[in-house]
């Protein structure tokens, strides 16, 4: 047979109010209770998203779902559809005689900002060297928006990009 029992906890209390503040918050007089009777719950929320894959499984590319790039010496647009988006690869660079720079940079239909970027200078000794820097980010486009790559000569830019979910945080499964 169960047994009830009171609980007295601000922390149980405050945090009951602040997950499901809809229910109202803890009035004077009103105990909150509990049973030694073991009730199993089942979360199905993940089918109910029409996932049954882990979060990070959904983020793997494969075949048909990576969008590949390799930019070298030139600007180039990569991705223009609206979502959230998963960027993998490298910026390859090669000190010569000249500064290079790579650039992964968002854009609005009039302005450029560089969310991630490196540049290799000219100076020191350190001449007919390379550089590789590895990146795996996440972007969000909205509607206008467009993620661009930028590399300068002697700099390479070599990738993927694969939608992980459209604007309203629906997970793409293929």
């Amino acid at each position: 047979m169960a047994e009830e029992f009171t609980i007295k906890s601000t922390a149980i209390e405050d945090k009951i109010n602040q997950l499901l503040p809809s229910q109202g918050v803890f009035q004077p007089g009103v105990d909150f209770s509990a049973s030694t009777m073991v009730i199993p719950i089942v979360d199905l929320t993940e089918t109910a998203e029409g996932s049954l894959l882990r979060q990070d499984l959904q983020t793997a590319f494969s075949h048909n779902t990576a969008t590949v790039f390799n930019v070298t010496n030139t600007t180039t647009t990569v991705l223009t559809t609206t979502g959230y988006w998963r960027l993998i690869g490298s910026f390859g660079m090669f000190k010569g005689g000249s500064k290079c720079e790579a650039q992964i940079i968002l854009n609005d239909g009039t302005t450029d900002k560089i969310v991630f970027g490196t540049t290799v200078d000219t100076g020191g000794t350190q001449y007919n060297s390379a550089v590789s820097t590895p990146f795996d980010l996440i972007f969000r486009l909205d509607a206008g928006d467009s993620l661009k790559i930028k590399a300068t000569t002697d700099a390479d830019v070599v990738g993927s990009a694969k939608q992980i979910a459209d604007l309203s945080g629906n997970l793409t499964t293929s």
